[in-house]
């Protein structure tokens, strides 16, 4: 009899251990990141869940410029954004450093209140990235920045993770896994 109730109760505490265990895995799966796919796929990196596709007309407000990029996603309100685009510039691996040392330099004359936090050159995918990360003044709030650009097929693959200076510590953390979990595969 006591070995009966000592089974059944292992056999309770199995039941509760399973059903925690397919809880943890089915929240797992619900924040799971998205992959988000450029090139046909040759490029993919992972996006948060909540991040969406942004509408056209609030690219056109946020990158008021003939070189706004062509893709964004975002949260909600758009406030923090992962823009992405290969942009017609060739830029060969070996000139890499070059290339950013000419965004170091151009970049406090065109972007108000520039203040650098890196600026660097970084190994990502098998490739060499430039790696800008600022803050800077917007009409209306401040921006934390990070953008990273290489060549691509004889372009120039950019990506810009950016978000309302007050924002970015929520959003720090997946902007930062997101930028690492860029794949190119030739």
């Amino acid at each position: 009899m006591v070995f009966a109730a000592k089974l059944n109760v292992l056999s309770n505490y199995m039941k509760t251990k399973l059903l925690f265990i397919a809880f943890v895995t089915l929240f797992a799966i619900s924040v799971s990141a998205e992959i988000v796919t450029l090139d046909e796929g040759k490029i993919t990196f992972e996006a948060p869940d909540e991040f969406k596709p942004v509408p056209q007309e609030i690219i056109d407000v946020k990158y008021p410029s003939s070189r706004a990029p062509k893709y964004v996603i975002g949260n909600e309100s758009a406030s923090t954004t992962i823009a992405y685009d290969l942009k017609p510039h060739n830029i060969p691996q070996d000139k890499i450093e070059e290339a950013k040392a000419v965004f170091v330099q151009m970049f406090p004359r065109m972007i108000p209140g520039l203040e650098w936090k890196e600026n660097k050159v970084v190994t990502l995918s098998g490739r060499k990235w430039g790696y800008l990360e600022m803050t800077s003044h917007a009409i209306d709030t401040d921006i934390y920045n990070i953008m990273l650009f290489t060549g691509y097929k004889g372009q120039m693959l950019i990506f810009n993770f950016n978000s309302t200076k007050e924002e970015f510590p929520k959003y720090e953390k997946v902007l930062r896994e997101s930028l690492k979990s860029i794949s190119i595969k030739e």
